[in-house]
């Protein structure tokens, strides 16, 4: 029952300024770069395993531009994206662009080479590095025309010194109690504990309480009386 504190905290906006990015901040700094168009490069292509953020980084790549007055447009897959989409953004952010089948292949490489034309940019992430990708090889090739960064996931050890220090920056102290708690319990992404700690502390604010485990499980045991309608 634990679990649900994470599907009952509402996730944070996925930005850059929150995502935490341990052994990643080269890759970061590389990214802003990139979205703003400042180092040339056509295309930026993000690869690793599940759970290091990728997707968080397209989204907040998204939002990083169209923040800076730059059309930008994200697609959780290559299916998705519009047929004209490389004539009417300067970005696309494309997810899961691995699992393209033959029509989003050739949608990607339309858009791309939209996008070249006119000096914008792609933005694309994959669970394989670039030479394993199972994609047509002329739209592998153009991908390798661009920057090519691998995602490394946070440890353990990580997650927790990043989830007290994104408490400092919201101004409380997370105790090593409740972290241990939060990484035992439920879904580990970083997008689902920063869900968790912000609504710890709006909770501690409301309650005036410090956030403590005893405080963690009264609101997850008040959550669930709501939910199953307990008078």
């Amino acid at each position: 029952m634990e679990q649900l504190i994470f599907e009952l905290a509402p996730p944070e906006p996925q930005r850059l300024a929150n995502f935490l990015p341990g052994r990643n901040a080269e890759l970061v700094v590389a990214l802003e770069r990139f979205v703003e168009g400042r180092d040339g490069a056509p295309g930026f292509l993000i690869w690793g395993g599940s759970g290091a953020g990728k997707t968080h980084l397209l989204r907040a790549a998204a939002a990083f531009a169209m923040e800076r007055g730059i059309a930008a447009r994200y697609d959780e897959e290559p299916g998705s994206v519009p047929d004209n989409a490389g004539e009417h953004f300067a970005l696309l952010a494309i997810d899961r662009i691995d699992e393209a089948d033959a029509a989003g292949a050739g949608r990607v490489f339309t858009a791309y080479n939209a996008l070249k034309q006119r000096g914008g940019r792609m933005l694309a992430a994959s669970r394989t590095p670039l030479a394993t990708m199972p994609l047509r090889e002329d739209l592998r090739t153009r991908l390798g025309w661009g920057l090519v960064y691998e995602a490394v996931p946070l440890s353990d050890v990580e997650k927790a010194a990043a989830l007290a220090s994104y408490a400092r920056e919201r101004g409380f102290e997370l105790p090593a109690d409740v972290i241990d708690y939060l990484l035992r319990h439920g879904r580990r992404d970083m997008g689902s504990l920063l869900g968790a700690v912000a609504a710890l502390d709006r909770l501690s604010l409301a309650s005036k309480r410090p956030i403590t485990v005893p405080l963690l499980r009264e609101w997850l045991q008040a959550k669930l009386d709501v939910g199953s309608g307990a008078s």
